[in-house]
Protein backbone atom coordinates (compact mmCIF):
# COMPACT_ATOMS: atom_id res chain seq x y z
CA UNK A 1 0.00 0.00 0.00
CA UNK A 2 1.57 3.92 -0.82
CA UNK A 3 1.30 6.06 1.99
CA UNK A 4 3.40 8.50 0.27
CA UNK A 5 0.79 11.05 -0.62
CA UNK A 6 3.08 14.34 -1.87
CA UNK A 7 1.06 14.29 -5.23
CA UNK A 8 -2.07 14.67 -3.36
CA UNK A 9 -1.18 17.23 -1.08
CA UNK A 10 0.34 18.99 -4.37
CA UNK A 11 -2.60 19.02 -5.96
CA UNK A 12 -4.66 20.43 -3.11
CA UNK A 13 -2.03 23.03 -2.64
CA UNK A 14 -2.78 24.24 -6.07
CA UNK A 15 -5.92 24.65 -5.69
CA UNK A 16 -5.71 26.60 -2.51
CA UNK A 17 -3.37 28.90 -4.25
CA UNK A 18 -6.44 29.01 -7.11
CA UNK A 19 -8.91 29.67 -4.74
CA UNK A 20 -6.85 32.20 -2.91
CA UNK A 21 -5.81 34.25 -6.01
CA UNK A 22 -9.52 34.28 -7.06
CA UNK A 23 -11.07 37.89 -7.27
CA UNK A 24 -13.66 38.51 -4.52
CA UNK A 25 -16.42 39.04 -7.49
CA UNK A 26 -15.04 36.49 -9.36
CA UNK A 27 -17.45 33.91 -7.67
CA UNK A 28 -19.84 33.94 -10.39
CA UNK A 29 -18.18 33.82 -13.22
CA UNK A 30 -18.70 30.98 -16.00
CA UNK A 31 -16.56 27.96 -15.59
CA UNK A 32 -15.11 25.78 -18.37
CA UNK A 33 -17.53 23.22 -16.84
CA UNK A 34 -20.87 23.60 -18.39
CA UNK A 35 -23.76 25.83 -15.90
CA UNK A 36 -21.17 25.72 -13.26
CA UNK A 37 -19.65 29.30 -11.82
CA UNK A 38 -16.98 29.24 -10.53
CA UNK A 39 -18.02 29.04 -6.77
CA UNK A 40 -19.62 25.78 -7.77
CA UNK A 41 -16.43 24.28 -9.02
CA UNK A 42 -15.11 25.64 -5.70
CA UNK A 43 -17.73 23.93 -4.20
CA UNK A 44 -17.63 20.78 -6.15
CA UNK A 45 -13.66 20.34 -5.08
CA UNK A 46 -14.13 21.26 -1.33
CA UNK A 47 -16.87 18.37 -1.17
CA UNK A 48 -14.53 16.08 -2.49
CA UNK A 49 -12.70 16.97 0.93
CA UNK A 50 -16.08 15.69 2.37
CA UNK A 51 -16.46 12.68 0.10
CA UNK A 52 -12.82 11.86 1.55
CA UNK A 53 -13.58 12.46 5.09
CA UNK A 54 -16.78 9.86 4.30
CA UNK A 55 -15.10 7.07 2.96
CA UNK A 56 -12.40 7.61 5.83
CA UNK A 57 -14.86 6.81 8.08
CA UNK A 58 -17.03 4.55 5.95
CA UNK A 59 -19.76 7.08 5.90
CA UNK A 60 -22.41 7.47 3.17
CA UNK A 61 -20.69 9.54 0.11
CA UNK A 62 -22.30 13.29 -0.09
CA UNK A 63 -23.20 13.86 -3.40
CA UNK A 64 -20.45 16.63 -4.96
CA UNK A 65 -21.84 17.48 -8.18
CA UNK A 66 -25.38 18.08 -6.94
CA UNK A 67 -25.93 22.21 -6.60
CA UNK A 68 -21.93 21.95 -5.36
CA UNK A 69 -21.89 26.05 -4.39
CA UNK A 70 -23.54 24.62 -0.89
CA UNK A 71 -20.15 23.66 0.00
CA UNK A 72 -18.55 27.06 0.35
CA UNK A 73 -21.13 29.73 1.02
CA UNK A 74 -19.99 32.88 1.82
CA UNK A 75 -16.14 33.19 2.08
CA UNK A 76 -14.96 30.33 -0.35
CA UNK A 77 -11.49 30.82 0.79
CA UNK A 78 -12.54 29.59 4.41
CA UNK A 79 -15.06 27.30 3.70
CA UNK A 80 -12.39 25.37 1.40
CA UNK A 81 -9.55 25.64 4.35
CA UNK A 82 -12.18 24.35 6.87
CA UNK A 83 -12.73 21.03 4.72
CA UNK A 84 -9.40 20.79 4.20
CA UNK A 85 -8.35 20.55 7.43
CA UNK A 86 -11.42 18.59 8.59
CA UNK A 87 -10.41 15.75 6.16
CA UNK A 88 -6.71 15.28 6.93
CA UNK A 89 -7.19 15.51 10.76
CA UNK A 90 -9.18 12.13 9.46
CA UNK A 91 -5.91 10.76 7.40
CA UNK A 92 -4.60 8.13 9.77
CA UNK A 93 -2.91 5.16 8.79
CA UNK A 94 -6.10 3.31 10.12
CA UNK A 95 -8.07 5.45 7.59
CA UNK A 96 -5.84 5.42 4.77
CA UNK A 97 -5.45 1.50 4.95
CA UNK A 98 -9.13 1.44 4.74
CA UNK A 99 -10.57 -0.39 1.55
CA UNK A 100 -12.62 1.70 -0.53
CA UNK A 101 -14.93 1.07 -3.83
CA UNK A 102 -13.10 2.41 -6.95
CA UNK A 103 -15.43 2.18 -9.37
CA UNK A 104 -14.74 -1.16 -11.65
CA UNK A 105 -11.69 -2.04 -10.38
CA UNK A 106 -13.03 -3.05 -6.84
CA UNK A 107 -11.75 -1.95 -3.85
CA UNK A 108 -8.33 -0.19 -3.02
CA UNK A 109 -7.00 1.34 -0.24
CA UNK A 110 -7.70 4.92 0.91
CA UNK A 111 -4.06 5.66 0.28
CA UNK A 112 -3.84 4.65 -3.50
CA UNK A 113 -7.51 6.20 -4.25
CA UNK A 114 -5.68 9.53 -2.77
CA UNK A 115 -3.10 8.77 -5.31
CA UNK A 116 -5.51 8.74 -8.41
CA UNK A 117 -8.07 11.46 -7.16
CA UNK A 118 -4.96 13.80 -7.64
CA UNK A 119 -7.13 14.38 -10.96
CA UNK A 120 -9.92 15.93 -9.39
CA UNK A 121 -8.00 19.23 -7.91
CA UNK A 122 -5.63 19.13 -10.57
CA UNK A 123 -8.57 19.52 -13.05
CA UNK A 124 -10.76 21.99 -11.36
CA UNK A 125 -7.60 23.76 -10.37
CA UNK A 126 -7.38 24.88 -14.59
CA UNK A 127 -10.87 25.04 -14.61
CA UNK A 128 -10.85 27.42 -11.78
CA UNK A 129 -8.06 28.95 -13.71
CA UNK A 130 -9.89 29.89 -16.50
CA UNK A 131 -13.14 31.12 -15.12
CA UNK A 132 -11.40 33.26 -12.87
CA UNK A 133 -8.57 34.84 -14.66
CA UNK A 134 -5.67 33.24 -13.83
CA UNK A 135 -2.70 31.56 -15.11
CA UNK A 136 -3.71 28.20 -15.90
CA UNK A 137 -0.30 26.40 -16.33
CA UNK A 138 -0.04 23.35 -14.26
CA UNK A 139 2.53 21.13 -12.59
CA UNK A 140 3.98 18.94 -15.39
CA UNK A 141 4.77 15.87 -12.75
CA UNK A 142 1.00 15.85 -11.51
CA UNK A 143 -0.17 16.33 -15.25
CA UNK A 144 1.85 13.15 -15.94
CA UNK A 145 0.05 10.72 -12.95
CA UNK A 146 -3.54 12.43 -13.47
CA UNK A 147 -3.57 11.73 -17.41
CA UNK A 148 -3.03 8.29 -16.25
CA UNK A 149 -5.68 8.26 -14.23
CA UNK A 150 -8.06 9.69 -16.42
CA UNK A 151 -7.32 7.21 -19.10
CA UNK A 152 -8.17 4.30 -16.19
CA UNK A 153 -11.55 5.96 -15.16
CA UNK A 154 -12.96 8.30 -18.31
CA UNK A 155 -15.15 5.11 -19.54
CA UNK A 156 -17.42 4.89 -16.59
CA UNK A 157 -17.44 8.16 -15.74
CA UNK A 158 -18.18 9.36 -19.85
CA UNK A 159 -21.02 6.35 -19.53
CA UNK A 160 -22.36 7.71 -16.44
CA UNK A 161 -22.84 10.87 -17.89
CA UNK A 162 -20.84 12.84 -15.76
CA UNK A 163 -17.57 13.41 -18.00
CA UNK A 164 -17.91 15.41 -21.75
CA UNK A 165 -16.74 13.22 -24.53
CA UNK A 166 -12.84 14.20 -25.69
CA UNK A 167 -12.16 16.60 -27.51
CA UNK A 168 -9.19 16.75 -30.11
CA UNK A 169 -6.35 17.55 -29.36
CA UNK A 170 -4.15 20.90 -30.99
CA UNK A 171 -1.19 18.49 -33.29
CA UNK A 172 1.92 18.81 -31.18
CA UNK A 173 -0.45 19.88 -27.99
CA UNK A 174 1.70 19.47 -24.13
CA UNK A 175 0.77 16.97 -22.13
CA UNK A 176 -1.65 19.60 -20.33
CA UNK A 177 -3.15 20.22 -23.56
CA UNK A 178 -3.62 16.90 -24.52
CA UNK A 179 -5.12 15.68 -20.96
CA UNK A 180 -7.89 18.64 -20.97
CA UNK A 181 -8.87 17.71 -24.49
CA UNK A 182 -9.11 14.05 -23.51
CA UNK A 183 -11.34 15.04 -20.72
CA UNK A 184 -13.48 17.58 -22.87
CA UNK A 185 -12.42 20.79 -22.05
CA UNK A 186 -11.72 23.29 -24.76
CA UNK A 187 -8.15 25.13 -24.61
CA UNK A 188 -7.26 27.90 -26.88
Amino acid sequence: MAQNLSGYHRALDLFEGLVAGAPPDGWDAPSPCEGWTARDVAGHVTGGQYLILALAGGEPEPDVARDPARFVPGDVLMAWRAARKECAAALSPDTLSRPVPFGGLGDLPLSDYLEGYILEPLVHAWDLARATGQPSRLDPDLVHHAFATAQVVAAPLRAAGRLAPPRPAPRGADEQTRMLAFLGRTVG
